[in-house]
């Protein structure tokens, strides 16, 4: 008789430790996250921004940033699907858990390589194109280490546990848990048992959340829908002749007429 063997977890019982992880940290990250952006908007208006590189190269961020962005929103598609759609309602409108658990396992396989693929070209273009590694500052390097990591972990955890390994249903551990959060009645026992790479997963993610205010990744929750009602900008021809005659007097150039 064989015995199916058990998922390796983190060491952390359902007591304190489980506690701190799956209830303390998940609400601080929640809190940071949102009172994180309301102080960036409130006080750093004009750093809300990408800070946009594509001046200095644009062949490497043609080919990455599309691979990147595409597969990065195919994979929050597919984790708000699977996080906040409970079991039932899918099972409810005739999908079954064969059926689910392969579009899933093969849909976010290729979206997290697609995201993967397209991080590392554009960590590789900052590094090595002069003036883009020269406007990178330690945030966005911690960024990008914060951002790779939650991202290595969570297609490994796919890889692992549902294709080299015999399948691991997270909606019926994982899902519960993340919904219990926002139903302010959290169970840390259902994430003490996942597998360890979930669980890391899970606590990347938790602190890149964290982080998230505070890097360029803030453009994600913006939109530009300012400039459907943005003034038209006026350019002005320059002056074949400037300098052929003496400007009128108080339209002197700067630095003219002292």
């Amino acid at each position: 008789m064989t015995v199916p063997a058990q998922p390796v977890t983190l060491a952390v019982e359902s007591g304190t430790g489980g506690i701190l992880l799956w209830v303390a940290l998940p609400y601080l990250s929640l809190a940071v996250f949102v009172l994180g952006h309301i102080w960036r908007y409130r006080y750093d208006k004009f750093g809300w921004t990408t800070r946009s590189s594509q001046l200095y190269e644009s062949r490497l961020l043609r080919i990455g940033s599309p691979l990147f962005h595409f597969g990065i929103l195919v994979v929050l598609i597919g984790h708000i699907g699977g996080l906040l759609i409970p079991k039932s309602w899918t099972e409810a409108v005739g999908m079954s858990e064969h059926t689910y658990h392969v579009s899933a396992v093969v849909l976010g396989t290729i979206a997290g390589v697609c995201t993967l693929g397209g991080l590392a070209i554009l960590i590789y273009r900052r590094r090595t194109v002069g003036p883009v590694f020269s406007a990178t500052t330690r945030n966005d390097k911690a960024m990008y280490v914060s951002l790779t990591a939650t991202i290595v972990l969570g297609l490994a955890a796919t890889v692992a546990a549902n294709i080299v390994g015999g399948g691991y249903d997270y909606r019926e551990t994982i899902s519960p848990w993340f919904r219990s959060i926002f139903y302010l009645q959290p169970d840390p026992d259902l994430m003490t048992g996942a597998p360890v790479l979930f669980q890391l997963h899970a606590l990347s993610a938790l602190l890149l959340f964290a982080a998230w205010p505070f890097t360029r990744l803030v453009h994600m929750l913006t939109a530009p829908v300012g400039y459907l009602t943005r003034p038209y900008i006026v350019y002005r021809s320059r002056d074949t002749r400037l300098g052929a005659r003496p400007p009128r007097r108080g339209w002197e150039r700067a630095g003219q007429g002292r």
